[in-house]
């Protein structure tokens, strides 16, 4: 299954690649406020589906612009065919490809695929996660304040931006940087290949965060809840980092977010 995952990101990232900065003004859509979508978005997806579905006819499938199929099967496929659309469509190279893998209520495979940097993670549950052919693991660093952090703002969840700027603002001050990259899933590859010590963002989707959550937790990291709890596909409070600095972080979002509030 892994190879259909990495044929059907590869077949999405040539069309991705095909259309980077050619969208005409009239091929871009809004969803919602400062939620985008192009027919690129929907051609990468219709790839995708299509290349799982003619080895797996029977999956199900769980995507962001098409929805949830209502095959009932023990796998579900959790697709985000184009992470970044906004970055993509303002000709800003940092976007991505996610498939993620359920097996019955267990995520067991992720990719991610960087077309711009022609960089494919992919990980399966017990065997390891890798860039194109080569091992990766997260970071060794064990202090906060030596740890480079990504971070996405909560564009879809404006009132929560305040208890968020004061999250950053603590973060910041403790940590060696911060960066927004703008396309969760790069976020996570960049926690797992040890570019980053750690990430949080409040507001993701099961497709933004599916396929990343394997690789990392193979690359040696951990994924939850601002609270450490396992609940942040349900929730969508995320924190994603090397295992150790992850009570660390924990501790400083719950400065501001002491108890669960709703996001939608």
């Amino acid at each position: 299954m892994i190879e259909i995952a990495k044929k059907a990101a590869l077949s999405a990232g040539k069309i991705i690649m095909d259309n980077f900065r050619k969208l005409p003004a009239d091929a871009v859509r809004k969803k919602a406020a400062n939620d985008f979508l192009s027919f690129v978005d929907e051609n990468s997806e219709r790839a995708i589906i299509e290349t799982i579905k003619s080895e797996y006819p029977d999956h199900a499938f769980h995507a962001e612009e098409s929805g949830r199929s209502e095959h009932s099967n023990q796998y579900r496929w959790i697709i985000d065919p184009l992470d970044g659309t906004t970055n993509y469509i303002k000709g800003i190279p940092v976007f991505a490809v996610s498939i993620g893998l359920k097996k019955d209520d267990e995520l067991v495979l992720g990719v991610i695929y960087d077309p711009v940097g022609k960089e494919l993670f992919w990980a399966e549950k017990g065997k390891g996660a890798y860039l194109n052919d080569k091992p990766i693991r997260v970071t060794e660093n064990e202090q906060l304040s030596d740890s480079f952090i990504g971070t996405g703002f909560p564009f879809k969840v404006k009132r929560l931006l305040p208890e968020y700027l004061a999250t950053f603002q603590s973060v910041f001050n403790e940590s060696l940087g911060i960066r927004r990259m703008g396309a969760a899933a790069v976020d996570l590859a960049y926690v797992a290949a040890g570019r980053f010590d750690g990430f949080w963002e409040i507001g993701l989707n099961p497709w933004d965060v599916a396929a990343g959550t394997v690789i990392i937790r193979e690359a040696g990291g951990m994924v939850s809840d601002f609270w450490n709890k396992p609940y942040f596909l349900e929730n969508h409070y995320m924190v994603a980092t090397n295992g150790k600095i992850h009570q660390a972080l924990c501790d400083k979002l719950q400065e501001h977010f002491p108890f669960f509030r709703e996001v939608y």
